[in-house]
């Protein structure tokens, strides 16, 4: 069982999660992506979490259609590589309409975000 999937699925009391997101933010810091970067990615997916509250087979797909997106963005910066892969393995952890797998993206995703925050250097 990978780590991802660990976090999505047995990971109650989030500890792993923690542990995983801190790594994966120093990680991202040391290739080089931005604050602008991945609040750009954090933007989407908070409003995927906005609609899957009103209509989670739509927010469904539009999660996703994420993973190209993620894609896109690392054509154009390769130091969006490792969340790219990290966020699109989370996906696929994700069946169906889960809310609560979901969740766990989110806060995963939250986690990433605040470490990388706190991890990079002033600009």
């Amino acid at each position: 069982m990978s780590k991802i999937q660990t976090i999505m699925t047995a990971d109650d009391y989030g500890q792993q999660l923690v542990t995983f997101a801190r790594q994966t933010a120093d990680t991202l810091v040391k290739q080089g992506l931005t604050r602008s970067q991945i609040r750009n990615i954090f933007t989407e997916v908070r409003k995927i979490e906005a609609l899957w509250n009103t209509d989670s087979k739509k927010a469904r797909r539009r999660l996703e259609m994420l993973k190209p997106k993620l894609e896109y963005q690392t054509a154009r910066a390769k130091a969006v590589r490792h969340l790219a892969d990290v966020l699109s393995e989370a996906i696929d952890q994700i069946q169906g309409e889960d809310a609560e797998a979901f969740e766990r993206f989110v806060e995963l995703f939250e986690a990433i975000l605040a470490y990388h925050r706190v991890l990079s250097p002033r600009r």
